[in-house]
């Protein structure tokens, strides 16, 4: 697999000696999402989380301004822009990765402008308008795995093999990406746990994480925090989810993630620290 994660301004050396997963950190500017929704919808309580984050040991920050919980109504291009656009000028000389979770072609232009290092798209840069927003920029590109759409996605997922059915559709809209241009260490890929996915889909997916980076040849981001995965697995409610969380988090870096997309940052870095001094094993993202 590629040594490094072109994300913008930064390029991330994997499999370096001391790597450890990257923990991007979560800031969703939302009143609605399920964990953490209205916590940060005014940006001077967003840029204290940020501030927070960045004391924490994040290595990139995650704007969310749009829910995509299950059941979760669209955000218009506007309201988007509006919630998304001060706060990327407010942090994007941080000097940390800054990243922007949105779908919509016309954002990822803007936020593109601005300076932002990775777009991270549910969607997996579905539409041609997208592609074109991103390819000609060095930014990171997620591209996740998704069934259906927020709206409908937990009505009844169904899948014959759900590896094979997100590997097969992982690897097309990669080979999409480099065939309009994207640099192929640009591209991490995301299972999307929990987008039209049983909590037994999650399990086997997770399971699978060696397979899946084996075979799609792309670093892994893994964001299970506080999801109803972790409470179908441990029967807690969202605010006491930490430990199964951070179990998680250890579990998916010990099969070689090369992303962490967690609400936990300062836990999920020193639970890293301590593996990481107490075991003999390397992180290794070519598993």
């Amino acid at each position: 697999m590629k040594k490094n994660f072109q994300c913008g301004r930064f390029r991330f050396p994997l499999n370096a000696p001391g790597f450890r997963p990257l923990v991007m950190g979560i800031l969703n500017v939302t009143p609605d999402s399920f964990s953490d929704g209205g916590k940060f919808t005014d940006l001077d309580a967003a840029l204290a989380q940020v501030d927070v984050m960045l004391n924490d040991g994040v290595d990139i920050i995650d704007i969310g301004a749009e829910s995509s919980r299950p059941g979760a109504a669209p955000l218009s291009l506007q309201q988007e822009l509006d919630r998304l656009m001060p706060l990327v000028f407010a942090i994007r000389d941080c000097g940390k990765a800054i990243s922007v979770d949105t779908y919509k072609p016309t954002v990822m232009k803007e936020v593109l402008l601005a300076g932002v290092d990775m777009i991270n798209d549910i969607s997996g840069f579905a539409s041609v308008e997208a592609i074109a927003a991103v390819a000609s920029s060095d930014a990171g590109l997620c591209v996740m795995h998704m069934q259906q759409q927020p709206q409908t996605m937990q009505q009844a997922p169904a899948y014959l093999d759900v590896v094979s059915e997100v590997a097969s559709f992982l690897q097309s809209r990669k080979n999409v990406l480099i065939a309009a241009g994207v640099e192929d260490e640009r591209i991490c890929l995301d299972p999307g746990f929990g987008f039209g996915k049983t909590l037994a889909h999650n399990v086997t997916l997770f399971k699978n994480t060696p397979h899946l980076i084996a075979s799609l040849d792309s670093p892994l981001l893994i964001g299970v925090s506080r999801k109803s995965m972790i409470g179908g697995l441990t029967g807690r409610e969202i605010e006491h989810r930490l430990a199964g969380s951070l179990s998680a988090a250890l579990a998916a870096a010990h099969q070689g993630a090369a992303i962490l997309r967690v609400h936990d940052v300062k836990e999920t870095v020193d639970a890293l620290k301590v593996w990481n001094s107490l075991s003999d094993m390397e992180w290794n993202c070519n598993v």
